[in-house]
Order: C-alpha cells, then structure tokens, then sequence
C-alpha cells in the first residue's frame, strides 16, 4: 500500500494532536459512554469509602476487653449495666450480646439461635452494596469494550462512505478514539474488582471476630453452671 507525502505528513500531524490532547478532550473522544463510566467510577468510589468507614466502626469495640467487662456485670447480677454497655457501643457484637442478654432464663438453645439471627443480619447490613460494586467490576470494561467495537464499526463505516479507500490518518484516528472507551472501563472496573475483594476480605474477618465473641458470650453464660 502506498502512501503520498501529504497522506504521511497528515498522520504525522494527527497523532502529534493526538499526544497533546487534554484528558478533557480523551474523555469526550470516547462518546458518551464515557459518562456512564464516569458515573459508575463515582458509584465505586461511594460504595467503597462508605463501606470501608461501616467495617471499620463495626470493629471498634470487638475485643476481649468488652467481653470481660460484660463478664464482671453478668456475675455481679447487673444485667441492667450489662445492656447498657452494649447499647452504648452500638457494634455488630455488641447487639448480638445484647440480644443474648435479653434471652436470659431461656433455654441455651434459644439464647444461641437469638444471637445468629442477629449476627445473620449484620452480616447481611456490612455486604450492603457489594454485589453491586461487583457488578460495577465485570461490568465497566465490557462497557468500555462495547465503545471501542462501535467506534471501530463507526470507522469502517466511515472508510466505506469515503469509497472504500484505506485512510490512514482515518483509520488510526477511529482507532484511538474507539479505544479510549476500552481504557475508562479498565480504570473503572479494575479498582472496583480490588475493592470489591478487599471489603469481602474484611468481612470475613468481621465475620470470624464476631463468631469468636459469641463463643465467649455462650461460655460466660455457661459458667454458673459449670461450677
């Protein structure tokens, strides 16, 4: 394929612009599936802060140093101050003990199937969101995939109108243009992927601590009748 000197001087000159554009400029090149990027790049960014600052208030208070204090109230017969240190810390395990407390005099099957409810439900309160910034993660680079593959039929469409002739400067600036699309779904669903992974992490880790202070609850209960 043979190309004239103004034909190569006009790809030289198209991608010099190209390399001095503004990321304003890359953004709009993209169409406006780049604005539902975009917005889903600020879904992620919410989703993300606002979970992570729920996981880490639900840790706070989710050590032995609770747990004994609940111990010492049980013992010296103060259920009222054991309640109102749980209502006080207002955590995952906090009304999960509390609920228990409330259980007392019931039998132990009924104490324990009063706290995995309520620990059932507060899992379910810290996944708030997650499957949707899962969603946001498989969905944006397919998103960013579907603006290239209509950018890429734009530009053959474009060439045929043209009568068929192979255009350099036009086939490579479709190109570009298409695969800016590509490139805001990949910034968008690669963070949203760690994300998600990272929030499920820390749940699960939640999730364990919980299980390991309700174990503790149920031993403090059982202790009178230990002994």
């Amino acid at each position: 394929m043979k190309f004239t000197l103004l034909q190569t001087t006009e790809v030289i000159e198209q991608v010099t612009e190209a390399g001095q554009m503004s990321l304003w400029q890359l953004f709009n090149s993209g169409g406006w599936l780049m604005w539902v990027l975009l917005a889903l790049g600020g879904v992620t960014i919410f989703i993300f802060v606002e979970r992570f600052l729920a996981i880490r208030k639900a840790s706070k208070g989710m050590n032995m140093g609770f747990m004994n204090r609940i111990r010492d109230a049980i013992s010296n017969g103060d259920i009222r101050a054991a309640l109102e240190m749980c209502r006080r810390a207002n955590t995952p395990i906090a009304r999960m003990v509390e609920k228990g407390i409330e259980r007392l005099g019931r039998p132990m099957g009924d104490v324990q199937n009063a706290i995995e409810n309520v620990a059932n439900l507060e899992v379910s309160r810290l996944e708030n969101g997650l499957p949707f910034l899962a969603t946001i993660a498989g969905g944006a680079p397919m998103i960013g995939f579907l603006g290239t593959v209509m950018g890429m039929v734009q530009t053959f469409m474009d060439m045929s109108a043209a009568g068929g002739t192979v255009d350099m400067a036009l086939l490579s600036g479709g190109m570009y243009v298409a695969m800016i699309t590509t490139v805001g779904g990949l910034l968008v669903g690669i963070p949203a992927y760690f994300g998600y992974n990272y929030l499920v992490a820390a749940i699960e880790k939640l999730v364990f601590r919980m299980e390991a202070n309700s174990i503790a609850f149920m031993d403090i209960l059982n202790q009178p009748a230990q002994k």
